[in-house]
């Protein structure tokens, strides 16, 4: 009796493993039976949707910064870098293509510090000309320059904006340019405009340099 006993013990316990199994096995099915296989099909209404909105536009912001310093300074007859930032309010980047210079004729204010409060009387826009102009600028205002590299300035909120750019040799001084504009800062005319585009891009990352034609 005690080998028979040996033999059966093994043969209930594997029956009794077997029918929990089968058990858990047929729970499943019951579950997933329940879930997904009924005949009620439900179907979608007609014009059946969702709602989304677009952005607004706002305007770029160009602004002067003393930092970082120009590499190139300038002296009568000869060109310099301009240092600028460029500040986006946009949900989204903007691809800048090309700049809008005003006139020629349309000089820089001299000023005797970096942050440009205190003017310098010898050297301004008007009666004691500095004859700083932008590289490029006509005689007609409103000349378009297309930039060497597009400039895509990150989307609000996002590195790269603002975007600082050094614009290499852009600034000129004529040979006329007084004694008093030497050695200090200019307040470049504005620019007119710009050619721009706001969409997906990759930012520029900051600080960059860029010129135009």
């Amino acid at each position: 009796m005690s080998n028979t006993a040996r033999h059966r013990a093994p043969r209930t316990r594997w029956t009794r493993r077997a029918r929990l199994a089968t058990g858990a096995a047929s729970v499943v099915l019951t579950a997933a039976l329940a879930a997904y296989a009924t005949n009620w099909i439900v179907g979608l209404s007609a014009n059946s949707n969702g709602q989304a909105q677009s952005a607004t536009i706002s305007n770029l912001t160009i602004t002067a910064t003393a930092t970082p310093s120009p590499g190139n300074t300038l002296y009568p007859g000869g060109s310099g870098d301009v240092v600028v930032t460029i500040s986006n309010p946009n949900k989204f980047p903007v691809t800048i293509t090309a700049v809008n210079l005003p006139a020629n004729t349309t000089y820089a204010a001299g000023y005797s510090d970096s942050g440009l409060v205190t003017a310098v009387s010898g050297c301004n826009a008007t009666t004691n000309a500095s004859y700083v102009t932008w590289t490029g600028a006509t005689g007609v205002s409103g000349s378009s320059h297309t930039l060497t590299t597009p400039l895509v300035v990150a989307a609000t909120g996002q590195s790269n904006n603002p975007l600082t750019v050094t614009f290499t040799n852009e600034a000129g001084m004529g040979t006329s340019a007084p004694l008093a504009c030497a050695g200090i800062y200019f307040s470049m005319p504005s620019f007119t405009g710009i050619a721009a585009t706001g969409g997906a891009a990759t930012a520029t990352t900051s600080p960059a340099t860029d010129t135009w034609s």
